[in-house]
């Protein structure tokens, strides 16, 4: 039985992928989602260097599927501007990226990278802040 290297690796990931997200909380399933948008758009830039228009649109295709995951997560029940400007935000990053699909533009990626850093870093501080104490602590 032979494997390429290609399938071996997508395999792989998506064996990994599932184990961390088994067992997840909820604020560690934000996190995964906010690494893998920051991957994909990662990806896309590369893609956009080497001129690899079907990489790039299908990283920025996947970038937005997540972001688009983030935004239906807010939990709209609770009116509050918070839940209304994250709203906002993501229907804005998922904009600029159909731009930045459509013109290759880096420097849209870049925004939108920034974005969602700012973002992941709010909300690990969250976590960090509401981390369990005593003997669960540090276990997500």
């Amino acid at each position: 039985m032979t494997y390429s290297a290609g399938n071996a690796m997508q395999a792989y990931n998506t064996v990994s992928v599932r184990s961390r997200v088994e067992g997840a909380s909820p604020h560690r399933l934000i996190s995964l989602l906010l690494d893998g948008a920051l991957e994909k758009i990662a990806v896309a830039k590369g893609s956009i260097q080497r001129n690899e228009l079907p990489g790039k649109t299908q990283a920025i295709g996947r970038a937005i599927s997540i972001v688009e995951g983030l935004r239906m997560s807010l939990d709209h029940t609770v009116k509050n501007d918070l839940i209304d400007n994250l709203d906002e935000l993501y229907s804005y990053m998922e904009r600029r990226l159909l731009l930045a699909n459509l013109k290759s533009d880096e420097k849209v990626l870049d925004e939108v990278s920034y974005l969602l850093r700012e973002i992941q870093e709010a909300w690990n501080a969250i976590g960090s802040e509401a981390a369990p104490q005593g003997p669960l602590a540090g276990v997500e």
